[in-house]
Order: structure tokens, then sequence, then C-alpha cells
């Protein structure tokens, strides 16, 4: 008995096929991206005379390698930290802030505008109480920016950079967008991570 060809397989379109799967793939994966921090870096001033800055505007928060938190040379709980730096940013110890309702006490900070936090945080700190620390800083700026907003324009801070950002509110953007940009002034967030 005679044996028989085995049929051949057309492979001519496999390639079509694979080709068009991998542009499927392609076409409908997510990449997920991480997000950090959302900070906005200064512009590099090309100044020549040096800036002095007196320690009590500065006002010095540490995490250590075991996610303990000192704050101006003391032990804190987290949960203390939003409060100190409000008192610290809002003290308006030279006079100068009539709109500061701290305590007004000389050796702490001078204004807002003078006031600085420094974060330094050790190479073993987690990432979890670093965050938490970041957050509560920025949560103070927010909480004084927020009252000062309530004070001169009955809207929090938040409230009209939401506004800002909404294309289809019916407000004028230019006098929103000022109001913003002197609430910024009134309390800048400076703060500054050391190495």
């Amino acid at each position: 008995m005679a044996k028989r060809a085995a049929p051949e397989v057309n492979a001519g379109s496999m390639a079509d096929i694979a080709f068009l799967l991998l542009i499927f793939f392609l076409v409908t994966t997510t990449i997920e991206t991480d997000s950090g921090i959302n900070r906005k870096l200064p512009p590099i001033e090309e100044s020549e005379e040096d800036v002095v800055i007196k320690k009590k505007n500065i006002f010095t928060v540490m995490l250590n390698g075991n996610d303990q938190l000192m704050v101006e040379d003391e032990l804190m709980e987290i949960g203390d930290l939003r409060k100190a730096a409000i008192e610290f940013l809002d003290n308006g110890g030279d006079k100068s802030c009539d709109y500061c309702k701290g305590k007004k006490d000389e050796a702490s900070s001078d204004n807002p505008d003078k006031a600085i936090i420094s974060l330094k945080n050790e190479r073993e700190t987690t990432y979890k109480i670093y965050i938490a620390v970041q957050n509560e800083l920025v949560a103070a700026y927010n909480e004084l920016r927020d009252r000062r907003a309530q004070e001169q324009f009955g809207l929090s801070f938040a409230e009209m950079e939401a506004n800002y950002e909404d294309v289809n509110w019916p407000g004028n953007k230019e006098k929103l967008k000022a109001r913003i940009d002197q609430i910024k002034i009134d309390y800048p967030q400076k703060l500054s991570e050391v190495q």
C-alpha cells in the first residue's frame, strides 16, 4: 500500500495573526504609572549675595531610622505635628503680620514669609512615615491658607483652586487667580528637605 503524504498546514497567515494579536494587546494594555509627591521646584536665582536666615525662622523636623519624629529637638507624635507647624508659621513674632493669629512670640518665627520648615530624614526611614510627615506639613500650610481665604473672600483656598481649574466656572478667572496668588504670598510654602 502506498504511503500517503501528510497534508501541509498553510502557515502563511500565522504571521499576520500574530501581528494582529500583538497590536491588540499593545493597544488594550494599560500601564500603571507611579505618581510621586507633587512639588514645584523654585526657579534658580542668579544672586551673588548670601541669604541670611535667622535660626528662629527655621522649624526643624527630623525623622530617624526608627521612624521617630523629632521637632525642634523634642520627640513628637505625628498627630501633633500639624498643630506645631501652624503655631510656628502663624506666629508673627516681629509683629509685621497683621493677619497672623499666633502668640507673637519673639523667640519663634518672625512672619510667614520668613518661616521655613526644614525636613531631614535618615535613609532607614520608612516611606509610609515620610509621606505621613509630608502630608501633615502640607496640611498645615493648607489650613492656614484656607483660614486666610475664608477671612478675605468667604471661600476656602481649596474651593478657590477648584473653581479656577473648573473650565465651566462662570466667574472672572483673572480675579480669582489674583486672589489665589495673594493667599500664596500671605502664606508661602517654604518646605526645605535637607540631605
